[in-house]
Parts: C-alpha cells; structure tokens; sequence
C-alpha cells in the first residue's frame, strides 16, 4: 500500500470543512485561507483551493464581494451564507461523532 496516497485521501476527506471553518469566522480572502491552512499543517494549494470556493459557491454555500487593492487587481472575499452555515453546521456535528469515534477505537489500553 502506498502511505502517501492514504495519507492524501484522509486530508481531502476534512479539506472542505477546514475551508468552511475558516470563512465561518469571517470573510476570507483565498491567500489568508492557504496561509491559515498552512499554519495548521494542512497544506493546500491555491489549485486545489479556487475549484473548491467555486463549488461551494455554486451550490450556495458561500457569496463573495469584491475589494478594491492598492496594490493589483481587486480582491475577492468569500463568506459564508445561510445555506452555507447550515451546511457547515452539519459537517461539524459529523467531525465531532467521527472524531470521537475513531478516539475511541484507537485508544491503547495503556490511555484507559
């Protein structure tokens, strides 16, 4: 079995909601997201990251604006909508009832 590639798959499997958790908290400029992302060890790359906004966003679960920058083009910022909130919500309760069942069963009996 290649690691690798298991290891990838797990990362794809939490991306969205990482995504999602990040924009909840406030509006999010792409770059600020792979900055975030990065600082959590969860490395993601702008192409992987612009096809995934604009999923999301098609399927209403997040807007963005416009801002103008001094320095280039203008800037564009995502946030979350109603649809989008609920969604995130959803996602959450699942990594919650995921997480705490995967501790439980890769517990060592030394931790109980």
């Amino acid at each position: 079995m290649n690691i690798e590639n298991t290891q990838s798959q797990m990362r794809k499997g939490i991306l969205e909601f990482c995504i999602l958790s990040v924009i909840r908290r406030g509006e999010a400029y792409p770059s600020d997201i792979v900055e975030e992302m990065k600082m959590a060890n969860l490395q993601i790359l702008e192409g992987t990251l612009y096809p995934l906004l604009t999923r999301l966003k098609n399927a209403d679960m997040l807007t963005y604006r416009w801002v103008e920058s001094n320095s280039g083009p203008p800037r564009k910022y995502f946030s979350l909508t109603e649809k989008g909130d609920a969604f995130y919500k959803e996602l959450q309760q699942t990594w919650m009832e995921l997480s705490n069942g995967v501790n439980a069963v890769t517990k060592t009996k030394e931790n109980n």
